[in-house]
């Protein structure tokens, strides 16, 4: 099993030449504003207030990266990996030009960040697909990036609705072999399926002291 042991938030930044040198495969946590990137970020890494959470919508514009040591007790191996919090979409409060930038960072990020192993896109299950979101998914596919998709607040609706619901919003989504994975931040619950997922990425067969 995957365990993340060590986690340090390493610097916000706006523009490529400002991101942090990194020679770790790198994931990248987007979604909409108030979906619950940070708090799901804080949960995988078990790190209280790592990634710091807000209670004003779209207030993030900043890209946060943060490094991660991990541990691989199945192979015992371990090593270092990337976490970048993009900044959130959506918030109908945000103006044109914010948006606008908000497109140029994602775009540059997703351009120029070369050690990038995947994306994963955060949804809220008790919502229908969002057209946003959508268009991140048809994003990530047309770019050719690796993804899943994380739906959160899976405590807020009955246990046996969940894989309905699930059905339902990957259709809305568009997804087909993609599989989206329930957690709930308050259960703490679901957080396997992300590990494994980030794990089947990773070199986690080689030990630390080989890894470039």
């Amino acid at each position: 099993m995957l365990r993340l042991v060590q986690s340090f938030f390493v610097k916000s930044a706006v523009e490529p030449e400002d991101y942090p040198a990194s020679a770790f495969a790198e994931f990248a946590f987007v979604g909409r504003s108030n979906v619950g990137k940070s708090t799901l970020i804080n949960l995988i890494t078990n790190v209280h207030g790592l990634a710091k959470t807000s209670s004003t919508p779209g207030k993030t514009r900043l890209l946060n990266f943060f490094l991660v040591r991990w541990k691989d007790d199945e192979n015992q191996t371990e090593g270092r990996l990337q976490f970048t919090d993009l900044p959130g979409y959506g918030y109908a409060q945000v103006s044109q030009a914010e948006m606008e930038k908000w497109r140029r960072m994602v775009d540059h990020y997703f351009e120029n960040r070369e050690q990038l192993k995947g994306i994963i896109v955060l949804v809220d299950i008790r919502h229908p697909a969002d057209e946003k979101d959508i268009l991140m998914l048809e994003m990530l596919k047309m770019r050719e990036i690796d993804f899943c998709v994380v739906a959160t607040k899976a405590d807020k609706i009955p246990k046996n609705k969940i894989p309905k619901t699930l059905l339902v919003l990957a259709k809305g989504l568009g997804l087909q072999d993609t599989p989206i994975f329930p957690v709930s931040a308050l259960k703490k619950t679901g957080l396997e399926q992300i590990y494994d997922w980030l794990r089947s990425r990773l070199d986690t067969q080689t030990p630390v002291d080989d890894q470039s």
